[in-house]
């Protein structure tokens, strides 16, 4: 059995609890008794863009590979290494190969479970961790100045599960950024990001397991306490036909007024084109200096949302005339008046509500082809077309909704038991049906 596990041949599976303790001693036995020893594997490790082999060899040159990183209370950033070559002794200088950055390797230590005790050498083969390697993180190499070696990064996963997180209080959302930034450290397949159309902090990860276990790390280690809710989906919208509007400010009632009228002309553009804003004043009906100040309110209201309240997209809006007066008119009263026009000339046009449309790719046992592809369906998804993988497993590649795949990582286990993978990413912008428009208008913040 030794031969095969060290041959890649036999995977052995044990059962056991860390909380209980139960199967522990086992897997200790399996490790001394069957598992390979370092010495009987050598490590691949790139150099000077080759693939070389590196021995556990105590009197080689030092080469440590950091496989975790992890956030001490009380010590800070401790970083997990494994020895790969030679021996490594307190205060030595090692070279992130990743960075370029020097580390010294102050104060390294034995773990045991929660007990630390000082390891002033550490060679070859040999786990320990040091403390406040401040440039180092999980997946980087240390190695001796001048040796640019680096052990290849395990490939990061694409998180395909994410929730929005809400802090309980104000003390943890101040907490939150710092909080969030060790979580990362600790576990890069963790990903953190602030969807600024949305007003969303999104936790992504590999599943709804991956999450809670997350989250609740964030409480317990890190004391920040944070709710969890959907992810608004990120509609957007745009103009049906052409159509024309006026926009008038007028507020002359003695002393310096407000004064400015837009005429304007809107017209949809073709899907990803974005805006597009045309000067068509001909005369001086709107003097050239207020003309920034159109498009400014023009762009503006097209941010922050049009008739259903979702940022517009792919419009073309000619502002072929105006009025103004020589005292009152202002570059705030021609915003305010191009805004008004705008919205006016959107609803006249007839507005079209987009939403993301996401390119799935699931692969499923070939059993299970017919299930993946009828469930697609419910998901007003489009099956573009199904192939085989060199282990016989169906991918099948859709065009989905993306507020159907919010869950999508649960049923897909819930449906496979397990066996099917999936991965997503955004193709395009599609008009949502109209039936759905007053659902989507539910995913807007409350203000």
């Amino acid at each position: 059995l030794a031969h095969e596990v060290l041959d890649c041949v036999e995977f052995p599976v044990l059962l056991g609890s860390a909380q209980t303790g139960v199967g522990v001693d086992r897997l200790a036995d399996f490790i001394c008794e069957l598992g390979p020893s370092p010495a009987d594997r050598p490590t691949m490790v790139e150099a000077a863009g080759d693939l070389t082999e590196v021995t556990a060899d105590a009197g080689g040159a030092p080469l440590a590979y950091v496989f975790k990183t992890l956030a001490d209370p009380y010590i800070g950033q401790l970083s997990l290494f494994k020895v790969l070559s030679g021996t490594i002794r307190t205060d030595d200088k090692l070279v992130n190969s990743n960075t370029g950055v020097e580390e010294r390797m102050h104060a390294m230590f034995d773990l045991r479970g929660k007990e630390q005790s000082a390891a002033s050498v550490v060679v070859a083969g040999d786990i320990a961790a040091v403390a406040k390697l401040s440039n180092t993180h999980t997946a980087d190499t240390l190695a001796p100045k001048g040796t640019p070696v680096k052990v290849p990064a395990p490939a990061r996963r694409t998180p395909q599960y994410g929730v929005a997180i809400v802090p309980h209080t104000q003390a943890d959302d101040d907490k939150l950024g710092n909080a969030l930034g060790r979580l990362q450290a600790e576990d890069p397949s963790l990903y953190v990001d602030r969807v600024e159309e949305t007003g969303q902090t999104v936790l992504r990860g590999l599943g709804d397991t991956h999450i809670a276990v997350a989250i609740e790390r964030l409480a317990r280690k890190f004391g920040v306490n944070v709710d969890t809710t959907e992810l608004r989906v990120p509609y957007r919208e745009t103009v049906g036909g052409r159509a024309e509007a006026e926009g008038k400010v007028k507020k002359q009632s003695g002393g310096h007024g407000q004064f400015a009228v837009v005429n304007l002309r809107v017209a949809p553009l073709d899907r990803g084109a974005g805006f597009q804003f045309v000067d068509a004043i001909v005369g001086g009906t709107i003097p050239r200096n207020y003309i920034p100040a159109v498009q400014a309110g023009i762009e503006d209201t097209m941010s922050k949302g049009g008739v259903h309240g979702f940022p517009v997209v792919d419009v073309t809006v000619e502002c072929y005339d105006g009025k103004y007066h020589s005292v009152d008119s202002s570059d705030m009263a021609f915003k305010t008046a191009s805004s008004l026009g705008f919205k006016d000339a959107m609803a006249a046009a007839g507005v079209v509500v987009l939403e993301p449309v996401s390119l799935l790719e699931v692969t499923v046992p070939a059993s299970l082809q017919g299930d993946i592809m009828g469930d697609i369906t419910t998901r007003r998804g489009r099956v573009q077309g199904s192939t085989t993988n060199e282990h016989g497993e169906q991918v099948v590649s859709a065009l989905v909704p993306t507020a159907e795949l919010s869950r999508y990582a649960i049923d897909l286990r819930s449906m496979t038991g397990g066996r099917g993978t999936f991965t997503m990413q955004h193709d395009h912008y599609d008009v949502l049906p109209s039936n759905l428009v007053e659902k989507a208008k539910q995913s807007l913040p409350k203000h």
